[in-house]
């Protein structure tokens, strides 16, 4: 068969997983020819490729990013788009198709599936907020990244007796916060499940000040305060009208800073995240959802999404997994919540 692969949304560590044993497994146990679009959903508009052979994918394993590049493309919000993704693959001679992304990139997948398409997806977020799969590469590496911050910034905050911010991604969800704050010893962690209590949180800090030792506060980036909106937004959208979020960390630090009259500093973690190399828990799992992918393409599924359901790989609808976000429940939060202060 021929088969295009992409790569869609912010790139995160274990795409190239992916895409490696995907090309292992379908060049070595199925004779497929493997065709890698660039830059998404971009590259099927363009018909922009990159041959996707053996030597192709040799030592990218523990590269993170993705070698074929991504964007945020999105067909149906272009005129026509739709049409010349179908004619994209019909040209190309593309059988079945593997996209590898998030709630949007998977989104498009579902309605090109729709329209006639063999697709079988593989979810990609370092937020693991996609449903009907437990975990998603990419936030093991992500949760990593964040608790070391914040190890570090326990003894410098601790040497200069002051509060440290740290802003996490999670625009909707706050797994990546409620993880990293829980294994960094966070005194108190902020998601946007849950508004908080701005003079609760400054309890907490000066709780902590009396004690002897420095606060650090985690927040994602789409927490916000009980009725009002503190986060900053710089109004820019992307091509699925997410606005761009960024600020919630500095403009708490300044907030905590005049409250509890000790020095605040956000830090934002930010593209930190996403970069460098993946953990091993997300490189074994991201194997394993690319041969999971290319077996269900050849047991001629289609519409569906390779996950994770607690050590076993399913086949779950592509509809089921983008039809609501996976967000953080109330006991889970409650568990964070022991620690505060």
């Amino acid at each position: 068969m021929r088969i295009g692969i992409l790569t869609g949304g912010g790139d995160c560590p274990g795409l190239n997983a992916v895409i490696r044993a995907v090309v292992r497994k379908g060049v070595t146990h199925h004779g497929d020819e493997l065709v890698g679009f660039r830059d998404g959903w971009r590259g099927v508009l363009e018909a922009d490729t990159h041959a996707l052979d053996l030597a192709a994918v040799r030592g990218i394993l523990p590269r993170g990013g993705t070698m074929l590049g991504t964007s945020r493309t999105n067909p149906y919000a272009i005129e026509g788009g739709a049409d010349r993704v179908l004619a994209t693959l019909e040209r190309l001679g593309i059988e079945a198709l593997i996209p590898i992304g998030g709630e949007d990139t998977l989104g498009v997948a579902t309605r090109l599936a729709e329209a006639g398409v063999r697709v079988v997806g593989v979810p990609k977020t370092i937020d693991n907020d996609l449903d009907a799969t437990d975990y998603t590469f990419g936030f093991d590496t992500a949760v990593g990244v964040a608790m070391e911050a914040i190890d570090r910034l326990h003894t410098t905050g601790d040497s200069h007796h002051r509060t440290l911010v740290v802003e996490v991604m999670g625009r909707h969800a706050g797994w990546i916060a409620l993880h990293a704050g829980m294994a960094g010893g966070a005194n108190v962690v902020l998601i946007p499940e849950q508004p908080f209590d701005v003079d609760a949180v400054v309890t907490h800090c000066q709780h902590r000040f009396e004690s002897g030792f420095s606060p650090i506060v985690v927040v994602s980036e789409g927490a916000a305060p009980k009725g009002g909106e503190l986060a900053l937004q710089t109004g820019e959208t992307d091509a699925f009208g997410h606005v761009r979020l960024g600020g919630i960390g500095i403009a708490l630090a300044s907030l905590i800073e005049e409250r509890t009259g000790r020095e605040a500093r956000a830090v934002v973690l930010g593209h930190l995240q996403r970069g460098g190399t993946p953990s091993h828990f997300d490189r074994v799992l991201a194997t394993r959802f690319g041969l999971a992918a290319i077996d269900a393409v050849h047991d001629g599924e289609s519409g569906v999404m390779v996950a994770l359901r607690g050590t076993d790989i399913v086949r779950v609808p592509l509809s089921a997994a983008t039809a609501r976000l996976k967000l953080v429940p109330v006991d889970r939060y409650a568990e964070v919540e022991v620690f505060f202060g």
